[in-house]
């Protein structure tokens, strides 16, 4: 009896190119340009929907959200759509959006960020809570959980591969 081999899909080498741009920009430290705009709306969609609870939790919706719309959607692909390709993308999404939150969390005590109005999330979240120096310990746990994401996209893409019998 012969061992099949993975094929490799076309539709795995797209999303591992994305995945490759994405880990780029978190390397650089900058914000995918399309993404970026994605990730603010959802992030003041956030703001919106957690509206009515006080304003500590409104602050940090929004950075919340625009990670958790992503990874809820890799979850979506992933567990309902069996979709290992749509999942990877959709956690690379949520690995650029989470670099984009450590980069406005670090920011807080600085506030040099251009904003699109209204006050600095995070610097409310941590003066309210009279933590600011915490604003560099949080955008370290924010930005391991984003290459941590993109690893697990990478590893989500390429374990069928590996785990394929070669002969």
């Amino acid at each position: 009896m012969q061992a099949s081999k993975a094929k490799v899909r076309p539709k795995d080498v797209a999303v591992g190119l994305a995945l490759a741009i994405f880990a780029l920009t978190l390397i650089r430290d900058v914000r995918v340009p399309l993404l970026g705009w994605v990730d603010l709306g959802f992030h003041e969609l956030g703001h919106l929907l957690t509206y009515v609870f006080p304003d500590l939790i409104t602050a940090a919706a929004g950075s919340i959200f625009q990670v958790i719309v992503p990874l809820g959607l890799a979850g979506y692909f992933l567990l309902i759509q069996n979709d290992r390709a749509g999942s990877a993308l959709c956690l690379g999404w949520a690995a650029t959006s989470a670099a984009d939150a450590a980069r406005y969390v670090a920011d807080a005590p600085y506030e040099r960020l251009e904003l699109i109005g209204g006050e600095h999330d995070w610097a409310f979240v941590f003066d309210s809570l009279g933590h600011m120096e915490w604003a560099d310990e949080v955008a370290l746990v924010v930005r391991i959980a984003s290459w941590l994401m993109i690893l697990g996209a990478a590893s989500l893409l390429a374990l069928p591969y590996l785990a394929s019998p070669r002969r």
